[in-house]
């Protein structure tokens, strides 16, 4: 189980990265006038967002529920930690498919929000990560 773990954390890094990073192209997309730099962008954007993050997350959550299956029965009754936890798990996959729909708009040349909207949409995935690291490490209740 312990490989398993060390999986997990990995598909979990490779999708926290893709998560930092499209939302921070989305600001240089934003502020992009050429054509040729738009049109790079959106490559780059679905690369890694087909390429990287969407495997990622479907392997994070594998491992994920597979982990959950094969220790259940030590968190029966102690595991309201684990419940927030997956909570905000949720909340990050919806975060990357709200960062897809937005791949979507800047594929088909649409974007109606600046580069600031940007900058601050991609503080998420930060704060979702140190509240989901802090409740896996402490387990608080």
């Amino acid at each position: 189980m312990l490989y398993l773990k060390a999986l997990h954390i990995i598909f979990m890094v490779t999708w926290f990265a893709g998560l930092f990073y499209l939302p921070r192209l989305y600001v240089y997309h934003a502020m992009s006038e050429d054509a040729i730099s738009i049109e790079r962008f959106k490559i780059m954007e679905r690369k890694l967002y087909f390429g990287i993050m969407y495997p990622s997350m479907i392997l994070t959550i594998i491992s994920g529920l597979w982990l959950l299956y094969a220790y259940a029965w030590q968190l029966y009754g102690k595991s309201g930690w684990l419940h927030t936890k997956l909570t905000l798990v949720l909340l990050l996959t919806i975060y990357h498919f709200i960062c897809g729909y937005y791949r979507k708009v800047f594929k088909k040349d649409a974007n109606r929000h600046s580069h600031v909207f940007y900058r601050w949409f991609n503080e998420v995935p930060a704060l979702l990560l140190v509240a989901i690291v802090i409740l896996v490490v402490a387990k608080p209740y």
